[in-house]
């Protein structure tokens, strides 16, 4: 039996799509003979016909993406859309390693590895630069005593 009729008139009457409509197919005999608007409004209100529920969008996928971007995965160069600069500040890995180093400075100078006068000429070195991370101006530090 065919039902396009009934579908159509139905998602116009109840102001869905086509496809939302869900006639039961228990009850085909019933549709097709409905007709008119009052039969297929009867059928509705029996719950012959029913509308279905707007699906979501799902987030399982999205859920699965967050997890192995947590893990630093899909991190490769095919998934990067900045810079190098864009996506790592090269003014707060600067900041970062400059303020380790003169930490560091400060506590070789409390524990009097370094004197006052050592004190300065390694700070003017670390801030032009000169030392990578702080192992290199410990290195630096153990040759400059030897």
């Amino acid at each position: 039996m065919n039902t396009r009729q009934q579908k159509e008139l139905a998602a116009r009457m109840l102001k869905v799509g086509k496809d939302r409509v869900w006639l039961s197919p228990d009850n085909a005999e019933d549709i097709s003979s409905a007709i008119t608007r009052h039969d297929i409004r009867t059928l509705v209100d029996k719950g012959v016909i029913k509308v279905s529920p707007l699906t979501g969008q799902s987030r399982v996928r999205a859920r699965k993406i967050a997890e192995q971007k947590k893990k630093s995965l899909r991190s490769g160069f095919g998934s990067r859309k900045g810079t190098a600069k864009t996506r790592s500040n090269p003014k707060s890995q600067w900041m970062k390693k400059i303020r380790s180093l003169r930490v560091e400075l400060l506590k070789l100078k409390a524990k009097e590895i370094i004197l006052s006068t050592e004190y300065t000429k390694l700070y003017r070195l670390s801030t032009s630069g000169f030392f990578r991370n702080k192992s290199h101006l410990n290195l630096y530090i153990k040759k400059l005593k030897e």
